[in-house]
């Protein structure tokens, strides 16, 4: 404490972020200050503490700090380092969702209407949607009202041959030249109206649609209009009549019992609840703090609203002004004291409560399942560091063909995706795994202590799938490197034996153990993305073929597949509903693809 003690004395009056060390040298929290001096001798000065804060101010052994020109350059640097990071005692977004949106590509010359969960510039984005309302069946309402194409077929001047969706009146076919730019141009404005909650229109249409195919005996289309006009119903029942129909907001409220907190969501979209969200979640910050992060964070992945409805103890004026710099739109961040917004910030804030009270004894038990049972691990096999970054490697072929490896990922005990990466094998003849693993690690370890470790942070623990000879030929890559501060272990699938360097004499943990079942997760993981990108990389040799076994998958719907997803590994992965937007792929047929896939591979 006396290195903290006179870095506190130097810190100056002016904003910044701060950084909490371990004594490992790993960053446990990351902070923003109006005033550095202030806010970070409260930490170690203040005797009021929640349980939380006080668990990181035992870890801290350094710290450092960053001056910002603003506290909204501070802002913006707190978040990037988070993400950068993934502090231990900080908000971390890692199981967040992004919501289906409805996507009109307005910069086309025939816009077309399609289900997307990423936002781009250069089209208009409708929803979330949420909250028991499917996009997809939007999408068919407007699809049934409106005849807009929701394929992503390219319009060219030459006419290409009308598709089943103009046969069965869903499409005015723009790519058959059917229409003109003029009136397909009307038909999407409407589209859009509807969407944008006038809702009069679109049932009108399609109840005349519904009598004009019962008076033609055409009963099918007659029914699908009739369950178009049942799902409009639900979608009107969530507008809540006293809002107003231009209402576009966002009501956040954060719960929070000192230990634990949760935050829930509610989107309204053109006055209509479109549906709501919470998260539990685990901080060393105040209210206010937790708060602000959570926000930031939230909307680097999210559409901004007009408004965002939130608590007295929000920092509003910092949160409008970091909105306006970073994403250049001014949001309204209201904290209101009565009426409706008042009754949704109290709705919002019931259901965080309610949900943290359900939710405390699951954030126990992954707790127990991740941070506790890396410092159990640490213990156990008496590791040099807590394990906070632990690589996994895994070798996978058929016959020595198409040899790859993986490497996962695990942060204080939880995957992380964006960290993962996929080798092939490229200097190993026929079946060698001992020969590839070397290969593999030689390739990754050697980019420390270069440039590109920045990219590639060292681990505190590898874990190799397989028992003493596999680790035995991966410690012969250590030596050759002169790697000496990361420890290495070997997990052995048949009996889950754990093997080290420092014993010839395996250890064989409780199948019920936290520790166990953590390695066991990262090592089944390993195993998992290695035969997903063999198969990748196999498919790309195979892919027509494969297709060719799927019952009522023909060579225009083979080509239509490869076109929209390339590989095997993308088709297997892809959900019932992104199949069926595939030109030419209804739903059941879809749902046949899916199980086929399921079934065979």
């Amino acid at each position: 404490m006396s290195v903290i003690s006179e870095k506190l004395k130097l810190l100056p009056d002016e904003p910044g972020v701060y950084v909490m060390l371990d004594k490992d040298g790993n960053v446990i929290y990351v902070g923003k200050a109006r005033i550095l001096k202030n806010r970070v001798r409260q930490y170690f000065h203040s005797t009021l503490k929640t349980e939380k804060v006080a668990a990181m101010v035992a870890n801290i052994s350094d710290f450092y700090y960053i001056i910002t020109k603003s506290e909204i350059d501070a802002l913006s640097l707190e978040n990037n380092l988070i993400k950068k990071y993934k502090p231990k005692y900080n908000i971390l977004l890692k199981d967040d969702k992004t919501y289906p949106y409805i996507k009109v590509t307005v910069n086309e010359k025939y816009p077309s209407f399609s289900v997307t969960r990423k936002l781009n510039k250069g089209s208009r984005y409708f929803g979330p949607y949420m909250g028991g309302v499917r996009v997809k069946d939007v999408l068919e309402i407007v699809n049934m009202a409106y005849g807009v194409r929701i394929c992503t077929t390219k319009i060219s001047e030459t006419p290409k041959k009308p598709c089943l969706n103009y046969h069965m009146h869903r499409c005015d076919a723009p790519c058959a030249h059917m229409i003109s730019e003029e009136a397909y141009g009307m038909k999407v404005k409407a589209a859009m109206r509807f969407l944008d909650g006038e809702d009069g229109e679109v049932e009108q249409l399609l109840q005349n649609k519904m009598r004009f195919y019962a008076e033609n005996e055409d009963f099918e289309l007659a029914l699908d209009c009739r369950n178009k006009l049942a799902m409009l119903s639900k979608i009107a029942l969530k507008r809540i009549t006293a809002l107003k129909k231009d209402l576009h907001a966002d009501v956040i409220a954060y719960i929070s019992n000192k230990l634990y907190a949760a935050i829930n969501i509610l989107i309204i979209r053109r006055g209509i609840m479109q549906g709501a969200s919470t998260f539990a979640v685990e901080n060393a910050s105040s209210d206010t703090d937790a708060l602000t992060s959570f926000i930031s964070q939230y909307y680097s992945k999210h559409q901004l609203p007009d408004e965002i409805i939130v608590q007295d103890f929000c920092e509003s004026n910092l949160v409008e002004e970091f909105f306006l710099k970073e994403r250049g739109k001014s949001v309204a961040v209201i904290m209101p004291k009565q009426g409706i917004k008042k009754q949704l910030l109290s709705m919002a804030e019931k259901n965080a409560a309610e949900y943290l009270e359900k939710s405390i004894d699951k954030i126990r038990h992954k707790e127990d399942m991740t941070i506790h049972a890396c410092q159990r691990l640490q213990e156990i096999l008496k590791l040099s560091h807590y394990p906070k970054r632990m690589e996994c490697y895994d070798i996978s072929n058929i016959s020595g063909v198409d040899k790859v490896g993986s490497m996962v990922v695990f942060v204080d005990g939880e995957a992380s995706r964006d960290s993962y990466r996929r080798f092939k094998i490229k200097t190993v003849e026929g079946v060698d795994d001992f020969a590839s693993l070397q290969e593999v690690l030689m390739r990754r370890l050697s980019k420390l202590g270069t440039d590109e470790e920045a990219r590639f942070p060292k681990p505190q623990l590898i874990i190799i799938d397989g028992g003493k000879g596999q680790l035995s030929s991966v410690k012969k890559i250590f030596d050759q490197l002169g790697i000496t501060d990361i420890d290495l272990i070997s997990l052995a699938k048949r009996e889950e034996e754990i093997y080290t360097i420092d014993s010839n004499v395996s250890l064989k943990l409780d199948r019920r153990d936290y520790c166990l079942q953590m390695l066991q997760r990262i090592r089944d993981e390993a195993h998992r993305f290695a035969i997903t990108f063999f198969r990748n990389i196999h498919s790309k040799q195979s892919l027509t073929s494969v297709l060719a076994e799927i019952p009522g998958v023909g060579k225009i719907k083979r080509k239509a597949l490869i076109d929209k997803f390339g590989t095997i590994d993308r088709i297997m992965r892809a959900s019932v509903e992104e199949l069926s937007e595939t030109e030419g792929i209804g739903e059941m047929l879809a749902k046949s693809v899916k199980k086929y896939f399921e079934d065979n591979l």
